[in-house]
């Protein structure tokens, strides 16, 4: 799990945040972790494949390995904690995700309940997550906030933490459910059953073909 976390850190900072155009011309915004940003090297992230469906550029701060609670001030300030992704700007959509590595790194997917409500209260009407939402929110943007895949009929070494991711997207979805300018995008039923084609070796983060799988859901509600 340490190597793990190293690894992780160590390629965040070899593909920080991208900057915000000073221009203004740039209207939608991605933050998150890996789900959105693995990829990316070879310009096949779910960002990269949702700028090709919708011809528009999207500025990607998702960064991999990123959290919402992380404490380590340069390496959080450099995109790792995902609070510090979002930029003020008159965005008219801001896309999501995140708190997968704040349960499976922060507590194991076990004895999470702490950590779970720190990230978003059972209604869904506070916590970490929903303040970072209405941040967006209040910068006037549209919020599309995507789940996590899942490996049905396949092992995974995070399938422990079922049961939690469950929980924590019951809670997403309840968030967007007050709010009509916000959207959960479920990608929990995305992968047939036994279909290893959506998932890189690791069976955690996207293959290109699932990133592009993802970014069509997404374009889905933007259209």
């Amino acid at each position: 799990m340490r190597v793990w976390m190293v690894l992780a850190a160590f390629a965040a900072l070899l593909g920080c945040a991208e900057p915000v155009p000073s221009s203004g011309a740039a209207r939608i915004i991605a933050t998150g972790d890996s789900l959105l940003a693995w990829n990316a090297a070879s310009n096949r992230s779910v960002v990269s494949a949702l700028e090709k469906r919708l011809r528009a550029t999207v500025v990607d701060r998702s960064v991999v390995g990123a959290r919402y609670h992380y404490v380590l001030p340069i390496s959080g300030s450099l995109g790792l904690r995902i609070g510090s992704q979002y930029a003020v700007g008159r965005w008219d959509w801001a896309i999501m995700n995140g708190g997968g590595n704040d349960l499976w790194l922060g507590c194991g997917c076990r004895k999470c309940d702490a950590q779970l409500n720190r990230l978003i209260s059972a209604d869904g009407t506070s916590g970490t997550v929903v303040d970072m939402v209405r941040r967006a929110r209040a910068d006037g943007a549209r919020v599309i906030y995507v789940g996590y895949l899942r490996t049905p009929g396949q092992p995974s070494m995070i399938d422990h933490c079922r049961d939690i991711g469950d929980a924590y997207e019951a809670r997403l979805a309840q968030m967007a459910e007050g709010d009509p300018g916000v959207t959960f995008v479920s990608i929990a039923d995305l992968v047939p059953h036994g279909d290893l084609s959506f998932h890189a070796a690791d069976r955690i983060h996207p293959s290109p073909k699932g990133s592009a799988a993802i970014a069509a859901r997404i374009a889905a509600v933007m259209r």
